[in-house]
């Protein structure tokens, strides 16, 4: 079954939250703005001139930044490598005593892994 990796993880989000699953509503909300964040351009560099800023935009839609849009395997390799950092982060604990927070780390890296199954 081959789905839309966005749009499982926005529609797993709400569900999350009714049940109270902490650990699956902050690894879902991490990884969208994991995505958010590879979609930004980077911004331009502009020259301060006279009065307010030379050259600033004004009006509706002149806070808008341009976004990239992502293919579905860029999206994938985002999300697969929030898995990958959530693993390594949970090794680094538990070598410096935090078990239990190694085991949360562990639990979201298991459901990034298992939204990444569901859309392969």
């Amino acid at each position: 079954m081959s789905a839309d990796l966005r749009a499982l993880l926005q529609s797993s989000l709400l569900p999350a939250m009714r049940v109270g699953d902490k650990d699956t509503v902050d690894v879902v909300r991490s990884a969208l703005a994991a995505i958010a964040n590879a979609e930004a351009v980077p911004p331009t560099t502009g020259r301060v001139g006279e009065g307010r800023v030379a050259g600033a935009a004004v009006g509706v839609g002149s806070t808008e930044a341009p976004r990239r849009e992502l293919t579905p395997d860029q999206v994938r390799a985002v999300v697969e490598r929030e898995r990958q950092e959530r693993i390594h982060a949970a090794e680094q604990s538990e070598a410096g005593g935090l078990g239990e927070y190694a085991a949360r780390l562990r639990t979201q890296a298991a459901v990034l892994a298992f939204l990444l199954e569901r859309t392969a």
